[in-house]
């Protein structure tokens, strides 16, 4: 088995090898070569989440499973609040072949399938990204969505304002104006990205324009929620995965409120594959409820594998 440690990831796997990697595996989904088992999600109390998420694809040749969650305590001991490592198996006879730092892998994969709904989605002309969260994964939210649209300039809104600096930092590097804003002022914005842990709503219906895409990126557990159900009920709803989405996703509220079946949502991956032809108008509002998969876990681990084998790092280990 080979360890493929954290501190390696960052040379092994780039945010253009994690969009690769998740644009293939919603694919792969959507052609039913891969699916994702049930998740495993416990509250371990003040508000820290651990639990499993796994998968088999059969096209790629990748069975395993990322063990880890988010522990809020972290920043104050100087460490992120998402710890996950991915192991990986050989689905032939079961056995390990790799363990692999999560942390950066986690935020790259997230990233990337928000990349990815806004490339699929959002209308071409869209100028202003807006930004709901501020959090350690924000920042590569930010990249990876200017990587798919020109936008113009970004406008963001977090609970703690003090901690948009680094948003405002990011926002410099990539030539865009920013501005802190209400959250009555998202309705300037073409695109929104949530990424946030919050037990409530912040985004609400009146927030949001016609024509908006929303990428809905921080609810993965129940009772998570990040934007008004009423958004639901009036967007065309995507999502990675319907089973997740209905459950621990944003969508698990508005189904419950009647104003969304789970029948109208809409694998992302039927869009890429062409099964679906995404945005169908200029004024609708299109939202990616992005619960995180498994398998997207799986394809960027397995990808960092493969570098670290070519070149010869990580630790090889007997099981």
């Amino acid at each position: 088995m080979l360890i493929v440690p954290e501190a390696l990831i960052a040379g092994l796997v780039s945010p253009e090898d994690a969009f690769a990697a998740v644009e293939a595996t919603f694919a792969a989904m959507s052609r039913g070569e891969a699916y994702n088992f049930a998740v495993v999600r416990e509250a371990l109390g003040e508000g820290r989440q651990y639990g499993f998420k796994s998968g088999l694809d059969r096209s790629a040749g990748q069975l395993g499973v990322k063990a880890g969650g988010y522990f809020p305590g972290n920043a104050a001991r100087g460490i992120i609040n998402h710890q996950s490592t991915v192991f990986l198996f050989d689905p032939e006879t079961g056995q390990p072949t790799a363990m692999v730092g999560g942390g950066l892998l986690t935020a790259l994969r997230t990233a990337a399938a928000s990349a990815i709904s806004i490339g699929r989605l959002a209308r071409t002309d869209a100028k202003v990204l807006g930004m709901v969260g501020a959090g350690h994964q924000a920042g590569f939210q930010l990249r990876a969505a200017a990587r798919v649209r020109a936008f113009e300039r970004v406008i963001a809104w977090n609970l703690h304002p003090d901690m948009l600096g680094g948003l405002a930092r990011i926002a410099a590097e990539l030539g865009l104006p920013f501005e802190a804003v209400s959250l009555e002022r998202m309705v300037e914005a073409d695109v929104i990205v949530t990424i946030t842990s919050s037990p409530a709503a912040s985004l609400l219906n009146a927030h949001v324009s016609d024509g908006t895409h929303l990428a809905c990126m921080g609810t993965d557990t129940k009772g998570k929620q990040e934007v008004d159900p009423a958004l639901l009920g009036r967007a065309w709803v995507f999502t990675d995965e319907v089973a997740q989405s209905v459950s621990i996703g944003e969508a698990q509220h508005a189904v419950a409120l009647g104003l969304l079946d789970a029948t109208a949502i809409t694998p992302l991956g039927d869009v890429v594959t062409g099964r679906h032809p995404g945005r169908r108008s200029a004024d609708e509002v299109t939202l990616f409820d992005g619960t995180g998969v498994g398998l997207q876990d799986l394809a960027v681990a397995a990808m960092a594998v493969r570098r670290a084998q070519e070149r010869g790092q990580g630790l090889l280990v007997e099981v």
